[in-house]
């Protein structure tokens, strides 16, 4: 891991940075409970850290008011008038991503010291240690330096990691999310893919059916949790490959696969997309928003340029067994926010040699889409998530 360096009582000292996305600040300063609001938000803005040796609760208060003060209105902060939504929705977008890209810089810059157990040495402060341990691996090697932001999300992902997340179509079974893994907390991507149809594997019937059958082999592409494995392993498929770029992700997929009795049948392996062979079925969900994210999380909404998404459709035809179909999960979330249009997305799939054989949309369920204070509020009212269902050749 990098480390901070900073210079407190007149000595030099330095720790771990234990960050996955933040750079390390270059200038750090000591506070406690004597600092103003103002003056941590002025020097936060500035890019100086500020060393926290106040209080526990008192470090919280100080995020509070850091965050009050990020959330007023950009012509309030010198930023000009925000865009119309209505009017150009990717101008409304973009001011949308540069301001919560300020937030989350400037919240990221009030710190606190671990020392090499992973516990937190301020006054009132919850025992930490268990939760870094499961988010940045075992302790160890000196002192840490983490932004408070960060460590109250390790603190609460080891919540929802202990507690898991119900999923109905898993008949009410938990997936486990790890830190830094995208949570299935938007169950209707994943009712998609149960109740789709599956496709009848080539010479034989679809699993689940009477008659005989080959055994459906489906790839599941960037599997974060798990859960789209888990389910169509209940499903009946003979045997599922779950591929993931990143390392956490394939840990969370292994662990919530065993928990759940299948990993004889689910496998999951390291990948950009696809694994070698071919398949009956390979599903995907990809980011649904072509924009850059801003922490390792927002990697399962946000996908730069559309890369998974292009990857995906360019490579399907070459992946698939005769007769197999691939499944793209994907929120029209980006056509509403003027990212992306329909034509655009048909000619990708036409280029890709592709042809939809049908297509399945749900409305979205989650609060944001009913919560008119939301700057995207109009587009998020407006989604659909639509099961594609793609074969090679044309129509």
């Amino acid at each position: 891991m990098p480390r901070i360096h900073w210079t407190e009582a007149g000595e030099r000292r330095s720790a771990r940075w234990l960050s996955t996305t933040r750079p390390t600040p270059r200038r750090v300063v000591v506070a406690d409970d004597r600092m103003r609001a103002d003056t941590a938000h002025r020097l936060a803005r500035s890019g100086t850290a500020l060393l926290w040796r106040g209080d526990f609760h008192g470090a919280r208060q100080l995020l509070r008011a850091l965050a009050r003060r990020c959330d007023r209105a950009p012509a309030a902060r010198g930023g000009g008038p925000a865009a119309d939504p209505a009017a150009d929705p990717a101008a409304a977008f973009h001011r949308h991503r540069r301001d919560r890209a300020r937030r989350a810089r400037i919240l990221g810059m009030l710190l606190v010291e671990l020392d090499a157990g992973y516990a937190l040495a301020l006054r009132r402060a919850p025992d930490t240690g268990p939760a870094c341990a499961l988010a940045f691996g075992p302790p160890g090697g000196g002192p840490n330096m983490i932004a408070l932001k960060d460590l109250l999300g390790a603190v609460g992902a080891a919540e929802w990691r202990r507690k898991g997340v119900a999923i109905p179509a898993l008949g009410g079974d938990p997936i486990h999310p790890h830190y830094g893994v995208f949570s299935p907390v938007r169950g209707e991507y994943v009712d998609l893919v149960a109740d789709a149809p599956l496709p009848v594997p080539s010479g034989g019937a679809a699993p689940g059916t009477s008659g005989a059958s080959a055994p459906l082999t489906v790839f599941d592409i960037g599997t974060g949790t798990g859960v789209l494995a888990a389910v169509l392993a209940r499903r009946g498929a003979g045997r599922v490959v779950a591929t993931d770029i990143s390392p956490r992700a394939r840990e969370c997929a292994r662990e919530n696969l065993d928990r759940l009795g299948l990993g004889g049948r689910a496998e999951v392996v390291a990948a950009d997309l696809f694994p070698e062979g071919r398949a009956g079925l390979v599903v995907c969900n990809p980011p649904w928003v072509p924009a850059e994210p801003t922490s390792t999380l927002e990697q399962g909404v946000y996908d730069p340029d559309g890369r998974m998404l292009r990857g995906f459709l360019g490579g399907l035809a070459g992946h698939l067994e005769p007769g197999g179909e691939g499944w793209l999960i994907l929120s029209d979330l980006a056509e509403h926010l003027g990212l992306r249009t329909r034509a655009g997305l048909l000619a990708e799939i036409e280029a890709a040699g592709l042809r939809v054989a049908g297509r399945t949309d749900t409305r979205p369920r989650h609060r944001r889409a009913a919560d008119p204070a939301d700057p995207l509020h109009r587009a998020r009212a407006a989604e659909t998530t639509s099961l594609w269902r793609l074969r090679v050749g044309s129509a």
